[in-house]
């Protein structure tokens, strides 16, 4: 590290120009210690926005003529791209940036993290005239700033963005010392972030491909092959009709589509009344609304059943627009049991599902069966009709392939319908 060299000195201008405190001539080695000690002993390390907070007020504390600084950091995630944090005179916002439009926003490629991304190398400039290519470069320059720096966060996965960004309102910019200073921190700091990032992107992942309360399940370490829990739940089985054909005439392009705008209604509608997507097989759809400490038997049911009828509500209004516009409606079938259930891993010594199995999946899976037999929408099972104080029309009895006795089941009583007891 060399001999000691000065941080900052003692001047009765510092703090105007953008520094909030500061402190006597020290070392640069007796820095490091300082920064290194409190990232390891005194830093707050719950979140990213916390840690940044008060990596930053340490910044400005020790001495370095800071007064804007930026954290960027991508995630995976199917509707975030990542999360730009910025702090700005002890202040912090957070904003996220969608997936789908980031990468080609002018914002993005107009922008000092453009330049780092592709260069993998700091980036600096001296704000000292305007920066008509860089529209953000402008903004901080019309605020006051003076200079900017861009520094590439060393993480070790190197393929998504990661960099943090500071500013200075000192007259004469970043000195030679303040900038070995700033970029030496960020690496100090670049672990504590990165284990963040990681874990973000973990719970994201599990998130986005076994649901949020799997996920945590899968994160506590419930990951031994046949460990299950019994629970009772409302099972929701759904399918399309007519997905064979549709497939057979169709682009595939045309059929993805079609599939993942169904997919994306069932998923809005069974996460806003409490219940969980299990798994998307092919065409069809498992997810669960289990009892719990909150939600007993009746009130499980009846979030099932309250979604089942905001399913055929919602695809009643988007079939009269595809109609609208000459193209096939979506026709789906749809099954609702009641039942206890094994829920959890399932599979290959080095390839697990975490589902839920048992007789009660079975039944509610040849429910669905009889369902398109009937041509009927929605079928209820008689174990779910007797939790839930709803008018529902009586089928009668059915049987269901490989259940010895018949079956009563019910429907949703459509308009005009009288209730049968």
């Amino acid at each position: 590290m060399g001999a000691a060299i000065s941080i900052c000195k003692a001047s009765s201008s510092g703090a105007e120009n953008g520094c909030s405190y500061v402190c006597p001539e020290r070392g640069r080695m007796t820095y490091m210690d300082d920064i290194a000690r409190w990232l390891a002993d005194g830093a707050p390390h719950h979140s990213v926005g916390a840690l940044f907070d008060a990596f930053c007020r340490e910044i400005v504390r020790s001495g370095l003529p800071l007064w804007r600084a930026s954290l960027g950091l991508e995630v995976l995630h199917p509707e975030v791209s990542g999360w730009q944090h910025v702090w700005t005179d002890e202040s912090l916002s957070v904003a996220a940036s969608d997936r789908a439009t980031a990468p080609t926003s002018q914002s993005y490629l107009n922008s000092p993290t453009r330049i780092v991304d592709d260069t993998e190398q700091p980036f600096r400039r001296r704000l000292d005239k305007p920066c008509p290519d860089m529209p953000l470069l402008e903004e901080l320059r019309l605020s006051g700033a003076t200079d900017y720096v861009m520094y590439p966060l060393p993480f070790l996965d190197r393929t998504r963005t990661a960099v943090i960004s500071f500013a200075t309102r000192l007259p004469k910019g970043f000195d030679p010392v303040s900038l070995d200073g700033l970029e030496f921190a960020a690496k100090l700091l670049s672990p504590y972030l990165e284990r963040h990032v990681l874990r973000r992107i973990a719970i994201d992942l599990l998130d986005t491909y076994v649901g949020p309360h799997t996920g945590q399940r899968i994160i506590e370490g419930r990951v031994d092959r046949g460990a299950v829990e019994l629970i009772e739940a409302a099972i929701w089985f759904a399918d399309l009709r007519g997905f064979t054909l549709l497939s057979e005439r169709s682009a595939i392009p045309d059929v993805l589509a079609h599939l993942n705008t169904w997919f994306g209604t069932i998923g809005e509608v069974v996460e806003a009344h409490g219940g969980e997507v299990l798994k998307f097989m092919g065409d069809a759809v498992l997810a669960i609304f289990p009892t719990s400490a909150e939600h007993n038997r009746e009130t499980a049911c009846q979030k099932a059943l309250a979604a089942a009828q905001e399913m055929c509500l919602r695809s009643e209004a988007e079939n009269a627009q595809r109609r609208s516009l000459d193209t096939p409606p979506v026709v789906h079938g749809l099954a609702l049991h009641f039942g206890e259930v094994a829920y959890g891993n399932v599979g290959a010594s080095h390839r697990l599902d975490f589902t839920v199995i048992g007789p009660a999946v079975n039944r509610a899976s040849r429910l669905l069966d009889l369902a398109k037999r009937l041509d009927r929408e929605v079928l209820v099972s008689h174990a779910l009709a007797r939790e839930v104080d709803q008018p529902l029309i009586d089928l009668g009895r059915y049987r269901l392939r490989d259940v010895k006795q018949r079956q009563r089941v019910f429907t949703l009583p459509a308009l005009g319908d009288v209730q049968t007891s």
